[in-house]
């Protein structure tokens, strides 16, 4: 994994706005730096934890943004009712709860005529919209819960803003055509087809690369270890069998794409 790479993709990620969370969004964007943000990051983490450990990353090396609480376990009777990710203090002295999820959805238009309904994970596992349901039942409310308070001591808090940091990358039917509210569409990477689609392409001066999941997200363009078709084939084959959607990158001249060949 390339550290800087993986930094600088959390940092460019799209977070999804309020028109589609109903919570007031926090923007990485909105980070000021000294200079290039760069950090160590753990090699022995999932996808999700690494997100959280390059953001944690961020907060702490930029210059308007204080980090008072992180990863705030609440346990009542010796068990864990959930985790606050952070507590932040802006230069104005603005405080924010602030949670933070970086997930990957592929539209689904044969689910319901609701588009917010329509985006599902790569193994049709979760979806954006059991996360909002999450955040909104269980996530948020753990500020207030009596557990909090002791915890967070430290601070008032009725003064704490809650804003949510919902980093996607969205992946659309290939040849698709229905258009995208802009919300939406500022987060589309790439599409997704079917193993037999994607057998039926042109390969012709086409090399592809199977990312890690940690290297999700990554722009394709970083890569140098590219494949023909060929000799990808049986790994994404392999994916498929185990119900696991493989992400691929495509290098075609000098131009670079991302999809999922998906197993459904």
């Amino acid at each position: 994994m390339n550290t800087k790479s993986r930094i600088q993709s959390i940092l460019n990620a799209d977070s999804l706005d309020e028109s589609i969370t109903d919570w007031p969004t926090f923007q990485l964007s909105d980070l000021r730096f000294d200079g290039e943000a760069d950090f160590a990051l753990p090699t022995n983490l999932r996808l999700g934890h690494l997100a959280e450990s390059v953001v944690s990353g961020l907060l702490h090396a930029s210059t308007n943004y204080t980090v008072l609480y992180e990863n705030v376990q609440l346990m009542v009777d010796k068990q864990t009712i959930g985790e606050i990710d952070f507590i932040i203090e802006d230069d104005r002295d603005r405080l924010f709860h602030m949670e933070l999820a970086y997930k990957f959805y592929l539209y689904d238009p044969t689910i319901t005529e609701q588009p917010i309904n329509n985006w599902i994970g790569p193994n049709r596992n979760d979806s954006l919209i059991e996360k909002l349901d999450k955040v909104k039942r269980k996530q948020f409310p753990l500020l207030y819960h009596d557990s909090a308070k002791s915890k967070l001591y430290e601070i008032d808090l009725a003064e704490v803003s809650q804003v949510l940091c919902l980093l996607v990358s969205l992946y659309i039917p290939y040849a698709h055509k229905s258009s995208f509210s802009p919300a939406y569409q500022k987060a589309i990477q790439g599409y997704y087809l079917s193993m037999e689609e994607f057998s039926n392409l042109d390969h012709t001066d086409k090399l592809y690369y199977l990312p890690t999941k940690t290297d999700w997200g990554i722009a394709p363009s970083e890569n140098n270890n590219w494949k023909k078709f060929e000799d990808v084939a049986p790994a994404i084959q392999a994916s498929l069998k185990e119900n696991q959607a493989p992400l691929c990158w495509e290098k075609y001249g000098d131009s670079y794409s991302s999809f999922f060949i998906v197993w459904w």
